[in-house]
């Protein structure tokens, strides 16, 4: 059996991800309250809370796995790091601006900051593209 060897870059990256599920662990709670009618949304709102929190907790354990191939791929420079932070990255402006799109009262359609969403994805995008060739190319 072959042990595990995380670079440290990529140790640092892993410890700062595992502490954002505590909020993660917070939007849950908060979509208990949504759940039970404690916070007025429309329905488009409430789907959006949804689609938030759960790409934020889907994308910080890819994020953790991706971590591991990261390191080992034989890449280097500019594409180590997007595969390193392209998908924790997106975790981020992903499911920020699935809440941000949707706040203000009473809305129904997204708002201006939808293009966050959008960026996230590309983000993602480019994390998993290079971790993939990464790893094919390794």
């Amino acid at each position: 059996m072959h042990a595990l060897t995380l670079s440290t870059e990529s140790r640092m990256i892993a410890g700062a991800v595992l502490l954002t599920i505590v909020t993660i662990e917070v939007g849950g709670w908060f979509m208990t309250k949504i759940a039970r009618g404690g916070v007025p949304m429309t329905d488009f709102q409430k789907a959006f809370a949804r689609a938030g929190h759960g790409h934020a907790g889907v994308l910080v354990l890819l994020s953790l796995i991706g971590l591991l191939y990261a390191d080992a791929t034989g890449l280097s420079g500019v594409l180590l790091w997007v595969a390193r932070l392209g998908v924790p990255v997106a975790a981020i402006l992903m499911s920020a601006g699935f809440f941000a799109a949707s706040a203000g009262r009473n809305a129904t359609a997204p708002n201006r900051f939808i293009w966050v969403v959008w960026i996230g994805a590309l983000s993602l995008a480019a994390g998993v593209l290079s971790l993939g060739a990464g790893l094919l190319t390794a």
